[in-house]
């Protein structure tokens, strides 16, 4: 039996006339180490106005950081656990959406839109490329939508 996981990647793979994620994909050279201070990592993200912060470990990508990680680990008053006694595996998730830069845009939009999810990781030769979040998808609409002509009822 084929894993999950692959039937999904080859679906992914498949339709190269299709537009694929990365042509749409914000490129990501900002990552957050997983034993970096988590507070550290949520002053960058405010910094940088992101909402997801890639996470590695030694050079190597183990998951995902978001602002919604953060919120739901520190509570309402960003005081419980102590804040300053936290690392960035304290919130991450280990297990984000993951797809290749080559996958087709409207398989990996339909995903998140299943899942829920903000944002999906996207690897090029096994190597972190960039990330495509909603907001990558609503400047996709917007340019979709500017490009279609309006069909005027009548």
């Amino acid at each position: 039996m084929i894993p999950d996981f692959e039937i999904e990647a080859a679906t992914l793979a498949r339709a190269s006339s299709r537009p694929r994620v990365g042509d749409y994909m914000t490129p990501c050279p900002d990552t957050v180490d997983i034993d970096a201070p988590l507070m550290e990592a949520r002053r960058f993200m405010q910094r940088q106005r992101i909402r997801h912060l890639p996470v590695v470990d030694r050079d190597r990508l183990a998951g995902l950081l978001t602002d919604r990680d953060i919120k739901l680990l520190l509570g309402p008053d960003f005081d419980y656990p102590p804040p300053g006694d936290l690392k960035v595996r304290d919130a991450y998730t280990d297990a984000p959406y993951v797809v290749d830069y080559g996958s087709a845009l409207d398989i990996v939009v339909a995903e998140m839109s299943k899942r829920r999810i903000g944002s999906v990781l996207v690897t090029r030769d096994g190597d972190l490329a960039g990330i495509f979040t909603a907001t990558d998808a609503l400047r996709v609409l917007a340019e979709t939508l500017r490009d279609t002509p309006s069909v005027q009822a009548g």
